[in-house]
């Protein structure tokens, strides 16, 4: 009995043994693949396939380690040299890897951007082609990737923090398909020096303070392109500069881990429990993965030869993660070395196919248009022998071209259709020439808003209704009650933001909401615009509906950057298969002095294309707004005017039922005379400016914008026009600013200036800053006797 036991037990750390084997040999086979994909990668920019190429040799043995602890659930924010990790977490195919590097624009063939973006740039769908959301927990999740160093960091504070929403929140447990009781962990990584970056300071402080599950992993190759650390870093270590904010026995904070970018066996065995750790307790951590290498330097754009020392060269060759997991392999008899040669061989044999496989994938319908072509063309020189030689020579250049193009091809055409004149035997060149247009419009120029059921612009239009005896109240009062009733029927709504949470925000939309909905989910945070951004951001992509305040419209600068380059660009950088339905609600135009009567809305209307921009001129709008944006799938910014909160407005009988529809101006007072556009606070004194002049033989039509993006989708204002053929446009941005867009968009776009019987004019506020107290706004920005003098000499005309 006891050797039946015994043998037993033999086989049974037999099989343990041989399936550890197995995996070690995985894990070395993939390593072995990544690095190849790389040193191919560079070698395709070199020889002027691909465009640019930055690549993840040096971090292959820590992103395997890494990768084996990332569950379906889970969240990866990640940073351009994570092509393991995502081979590891099967999420990338080496054929999808080369199909981005060539920027192949067909999403099978890419899925993670449809050719827009960058190699290495991943990302997972988090909508379907209907906007609805996927069973985020069934599957593992990765954010799409952007460029701009530590631009994940405020995301990834922001999806980690989700994950403690849906822990916290009881009536969010309806949802198990966006999270297993916020089990989930958000992995980000970064590179060390773009551990420089405010971001990454500001995230690191934000995540120590809310106790929030994100596993941040460093990869510290020693440079920041050519830049060494001792340059970038305190103390020239990320580890030892964060010893402040290690967590300890009742405090607050994050834990720290340093380990060894070579060292597969002890990685692998720290990081277990500690991914744990934050997956049970939320206590965030970074993972500082030092020693490793960069063995082709920074990009395809420069050589590490230049910057580093021989010295240096040498140690990275010594220390090539790679080459170290090699001899641990070797050291533990788990592997011969020519079974290990084996496996180098075939991963090279299996790259060079699969680059080969997405190479002629990307070009053969290239090289089906220019067949199309030189066939039409032909036809075409055999009708017009005169111009034949002519036409023939972009004909052959095209064919000379050994790896063509679509530019090539459309320019080609072009030239050909050009050559040809107007002449009946063009006619299928003209109409190819239309195709190729519209479908290379598809491929590049879609998906800034969502273009299917979600959209912001399908939503139905409802009218506000109100009874006899609707009370009057103030525009505060409106936005607390409809923030009450839109808490109590929405449990997916959020709010946050400076102020939000106890006192119920700087001018009491939300007094009183956080004791009866909860802190959770009307929260205050730190003063750090930028992460609560970030915050936003995170819980809208994992299927909450967050609405995060920036206190004033001056200090959007600081939330800015992901706003613009990650909000307003997901649904496009992904080719519709990610949504970012974030709010941001702010408040801004007039008030008093520099810093709390910004209205930059130049800046944000062209810093912010893939966001919508509502500029309500009352918060009755501002509640239909918030009812239609709700209801769809687009990011918006809404900025409440300053001096709107405490003016009286009549209560609508139902707050969540009607909506306002986003790019429809609204005329507000009929006239025939002159049009007058505008929104926000400045209508107000465009009404008054309006009926003083209606007492002086003037009569304006004024028209309110209601969204700068969308633009005036019906073309009402220019129907305005043709009516009184003149038009003058008023906001209190700087000249060139909002009222330049407006300008462009009914002037040129819409073809305005037929209509026109005297020069179209703008009127702004002065270029600088807005002075201080009553007279500093009046001389800083337009006020009544401007907009009447202005119109009184365009009606002199």
């Amino acid at each position: 009995m006891e050797n039946l036991m015994e043998n037993d037990q033999m086989a049974a750390e037999k099989l343990s043994f041989d399936r550890f084997r197995e995996e070690v040999l995985r894990d070395f086979q993939l390593a072995c693949e990544s690095r190849e994909a790389s040193l191919m990668g560079r070698k395709e920019v070199l020889t002027g396939k691909a465009k640019f190429g930055i690549f993840g040799d040096g971090k292959e043995i820590a992103q395997i380690a890494a990768a084996k602890f990332f569950r379906p659930g889970d969240y990866r924010a990640g940073y351009y040299r994570d092509q393991t990790f995502v081979f590891a977490s099967k999420l990338a195919t080496l054929e999808q890897f080369f199909a981005q590097l060539y920027a192949n624009p067909d999403v099978n063939e890419d899925p993670f951007s449809g050719g827009r973006q960058m190699n290495s740039h991943f990302a997972t769908a988090n909508v379907d082609a209907n906007g609805q959301w996927l069973p985020l927990t069934q599957q593992k999740n990765i954010t799409s990737d952007m460029a701009p160093t530590a631009s994940q960091m405020p995301r990834a504070l922001g999806l980690a923090y989700t994950s403690k929403v849906f822990r916290k929140v009881d009536r969010l447990k309806a949802f198990p398909e966006l999270s297993n009781n916020g089990n989930e962990v958000c992995f980000c990584t970064i590179g060390d020096s773009a551990t420089s970056e405010g971001h990454f300071w500001e995230t690191i402080n934000a995540a120590g303070v809310m106790q929030v599950p994100l596993a941040i992993f460093i990869w510290d190759d020693g440079y920041g392109i050519s830049v060494p650390k001792k340059y970038q870093t305190t103390k020239g270590s990320i580890s030892e500069a964060l010893k402040g904010f290690q967590q300890k026995e009742g405090t607050n904070g994050i834990d720290i881990y340093r380990l060894k970018g070579w060292d597969y066996a002890g990685m692998v065995e720290l990081m277990e429990p500690a991914i744990q750790k934050i997956r049970d307790t939320h206590i965030p951590a970074v993972f500082h993965i030092d020693e490793m290498t960069q063995p082709q330097g920074h990009s395809t754009s420069g050589s590490h030869e230049r910057y580093k020392t021989p010295e240096r060269l040498e140690w990275e060759r010594e220390y090539d993660c790679i080459r170290k997991f090699k001899e641990w392999i070797l050291e533990n008899e788990l592997s011969s070395e020519e079974e290990l040669s084996d496996i180098e061989l075939k991963a090279k044999e299996y790259v060079r196919d699969c680059k080969n496989r997405a190479w002629n994938t990307y070009q053969q319908p290239i090289k089906n248009q220019v067949a199309r072509l030189v066939e039409l063309s032909e036809s075409v020189m055999a009708q017009l022998p005169v111009q034949a030689d002519a036409i023939r020579v972009p004909v052959r250049k095209l064919q000379a071209e050994k790896e063509p193009t679509r530019r090539d091809v459309i320019h080609a055409l072009h030239q050909v259709i050009s050559l040809a004149g107007n002449h009946d035997s063009t006619f299928w060149l003209q109409d190819y020439y239309k195709e190729l247009k519209t479908l290379n419009a598809a491929l590049y120029n879609t998906h800034l808003y969502n273009e299917g059921p979600k959209s912001a612009l399908h939503v139905p239009v409802i009218s506000a209704q109100y009874s006899e005896e609707a009370p009057l109240l103030n525009g505060y009062e409106i936005l607390n009650r409809f923030f009450d009733q839109l808490f109590t029927a929405n449990p997916k709504v959020l709010a946050f933001g400076e102020d939000v949470g106890y006192i119920g925000d700087v001018n009491q939309g939300f007094a009183g909401l956080q004791a009866k909905h909860g802190e959770f989910r009307i929260s205050d945070t730190g003063i750090r615009e930028l992460t609560i951004m970030g915050q936003g951001l995170g819980a809208a992509f994992r299927g909450l509906r967050p609405i995060a305040e920036i206190q004033y419209l001056d200090y959007l600068l600081y939330g800015l950057q992901p706003l613009s380059d990650d909000v307003a660009t997901t649904h496009y950088r992904t080719s519709g298969k990610q949504s970012c339905p974030l709010i941001v609600r702010t408040r801004g135009h007039r008030l008093e002095g520099i810093w709390h009567s910004g209205s930059p809305m130049g800046m944000i209307i062209n810093a912010l294309r893939g966001m919508y921009v509502c500029v309500p001129r009352n918060m009755v709008q501002a509640v239909g707004m918030y009812n239609t944006l709700l209801q769809a799938n687009d990011p918006a910014i809404m900025v409440e005017c300053l001096n709107g909160y405490r003016l009286k407005e009549k209560l609508p009988d139902d707050l969540l039922g009607f909506t306002v529809p986003l790019g429809i101006p609204e005329i507000v007072r009929k006239g025939t005379d002159i049009t007058i556009v505008s929104y926000g606070s400045t209508l107000r004194i465009v009404q008054e400016a309006a009926e003083w002049l209606s007492k002086h033989q003037v009569d304006c039509e004024v028209m309110d914008v209601q969204t700068l993006l969308p633009f005036d989708t019906s073309h009402a204002i220019l129907d305005s026009l043709k009516k009184t053929n003149r038009i003058l446009f008023v906001d209190e941005d700087v000249p060139g600013g909002a009222t330049a867009y407006m300008y462009n968009k009914v002037m040129e776009e819409q073809g305005g200036y037929r209509w026109l019987d005297v020069a179209p004019r703008t009127l702004t506020a002065k270029p600088h800053r807005a002075a201080y107290a009553s007279d500093g706004d009046y001389f800083s920005k337009p006020n009544l006797e401007d907009i009447i003098d202005i119109i009184q000499q365009m009606m002199a005309e």
